[in-house]
This record gives structure tokens, C-alpha cells and sequence, in this order.
């Protein structure tokens, strides 16, 4: 299957799409770019706004709120006036570190990772915001990346770019803490790194592949292979389900880094793109301040 662009944004690094039900609308983020981005289904509007540094990750808490990952520090921004409020700070100790992928639980807790801005060192982290406490529950990490939950909450699933893998720990809801289980999935390095990550509501992922011209569907039981979503741009970073029936896949992608002899040959890298695969997904949880 094919994916087809939705939104010619040019993104830098479009990283982190996630569905506002109450907006109709798909936001995401270029991080070297330092945008926030809406797009509405319906009207097909696009609406921009800059930040003052890299942004990471988004969750919303409303119809004109959201809560946001940035470079040193996560803050409320308001949709409306554009206004920031800062919750916690971010890996300060760390200040070549910026935020990477992120989302909420069931129990309105944002989990977000770090990573070293050049991703060349072992030296992200895994944090849990609860209301304005934050704490770390992984170290160590080389590109904090793709995560999501299992339906009945006992599971919990991470992606550490450069280790090829999908990781599963088991996950305690009650206090938001995660052991190590096992691998559910390994990549082959000649098929891409996974990268941002989410869940369908057959509980089966669906992994975006840097490097890899792909989004691909697998079984975290079994490891199969289930399904490949063929996107004409190389470096795929996300994916999403929404759409009033979540039955539609909001696809990332970025140019950064890429030749001039790659961009003439798959022009459309770092554009959004949608497919309807055949399945629902599972809406995302809402943080709770």
C-alpha cells in the first residue's frame, strides 16, 4: 500500500504527529525547524507556530492547550494567544540533550525522551512528568524514540533508535514505572532504523523506518511482519492514527541531512503523508496538569 501527501510543510525533521479529536486536526512538529503545525482534515487549513528552540513532543490537555517538550524545559502553550508557562525543566544538566518523542498514559502522565542533538552519544533519557514532578525511568539512551501501550496497561513499548529494536517492559499504571520484559521486534539495519512508533486497536505496532521509505505493521507476540505502508521519501520519522473513525494513518518524514542528488530523486521528503490501512487505531491520552 501506498501512502499519499496530505501536507507539502517541507519539514525539516516532522517528528511526533498526534490527533485533537476536538479540532478535527493532526498537530505535529518540525524540530529543526522549531515549529508547531496543525492541519484540519476538514478545512485542510494549516497553521504554523514558531518556537523559541527545538521542540520535541506535544500532548494535549484541551481544545487550546497543549503540553510541550522543548529543548531544556516541557511548558503549557496556549493554541489561542501563543502563550508558554513552564511545568519542569527538561534534562537541564545535560544542555546538549533536546527533547525526542514522547506521549501520554492512560493515567494523563507524559513520557518523553532525550537525546544528544547530533544522536552520536549514548546519552539520552527517559523522563515521566506527572502534574509538575518529573522523574527518570531509562538512562543511557542513544535516540529516545517510538513508544506506546498495551490496551489492559501491562505492557509498555519503546524504541532506542540505534539498538534496531522494539522493547517490551512491564508496565505498572499505578505508579508509572516500567521493567524491562524482552524484544518484541528487531529490525535488520538494511530495512532502516525504527523510529517514531504507535499502536492499532488489534494491538499490533506500526513502526516508522528512517532509512527505510516505510512504515511497517508487526505482530509484538510473534515479531511477524504484517504490513508495509511504501512512503516516496526515505527518512520516516512517525505515524499516527486518526480521523473521526481513526481508521486513518498521518505519516512524518524528514529532508535534514539529505543530498542534493537524494531530494531530486524523492522531491516530497519532509511532507506529511495518509493512508487508510484497513485498521482503527487507538486515540491518544490527554495530559492532565
Amino acid at each position: 500500500m501506498n501512502a499519499e501527501m496530505a501536507v507539502a510543510c517541507n519539514n525539516f525533521l516532522g517528528e511526533g504527529p498526534v490527533w485533537h479529536k476536538g479540532r478535527n486536526s493532526f498537530f505535529w512538529v518540525d524540530i529543526e525547524g522549531q515549529l508547531l503545525q496543525e492541519y484540519n482534515i476538514l478545512t485542510q487549513n494549516v497553521q504554523n507556530w514558531q518556537m523559541p528552540v527545538r521542540i520535541g513532543t506535544i500532548a494535549i490537555i484541551n481544545n487550546e492547550e497543549l503540553v510541550i517538550a522543548l529543548h531544556g524545559s516541557i511548558v503549557l502553550f496556549n493554541l489561542s494567544n501563543g502563550t508558554f508557562k513552564t511545568i519542569a525543566p527538561l534534562d537541564a544538566e545535560n544542555k546538549m540533550n533536546r527533547a525526542n518523542d514522547g506521549k501520554c498514559d492512560s493515567k494523563g502522565r507524559l513520557w518523553v525522551g532525550t537525546m544528544h542533538i547530533y544522536g552520536n552519544q549514548p546519552v539520552g533519557s527517559l523522563f515521566v512528568l506527572e502534574g509538575k514532578n518529573i522523574t527518570k525511568q531509562l538512562t543511557g539512551l542513544g535516540i529516545s524514540n517510538g513508544m506506546d501501550w498495551t490496551a489492559d496497561d501491562s505492557r509498555f513499548y519503546f524504541i532506542d533508535s540505534p539498538t534496531q529494536r522494539v522493547d517490551a517492559f512491564k508496565f505498572n499504571a499505578a505508579n508509572g514505572t516500567i521493567k524491562f520484559d524482552r524484544t518484541v521486534i528487531h529490525i535488520p539495519a538494511n530495512e532502516g532504523s525504527p523510529d517514531g512508533m504507535c499502536i492499532d486497536n488489534e494491538g499490533m505496532l506500526w513502526v516508522a523506518q528512517w532509512g527505510g521509505y516505510a512504515v511497517k505493521r508487526y505482530n509484538p507476540n510473534t515479531g511477524e511482519l504484517l504490513q508495509t505502508i511504501d512512503v516516496p521519501a526515505p527518512q520516516v520519522t512517525s505515524c499516527a492514527f486518526g480521523g473521526e473513525n481513526l481508521d486513518a494513518l498521518f505519516i512524518t518524514t524528514a529532508s535534514v541531512g539529505l543530498s542534493a542528488d537524494i531530494m531530486e530523486k524523492y522531491p516530497l521528503s519532509g511532507n506529511c503523508f495518509i493512508c487508510q490501512p484497513g485498521v482503527k487505531g487507538v486515540g491518544p491520552f490527554y495530559f492532565t496538569p
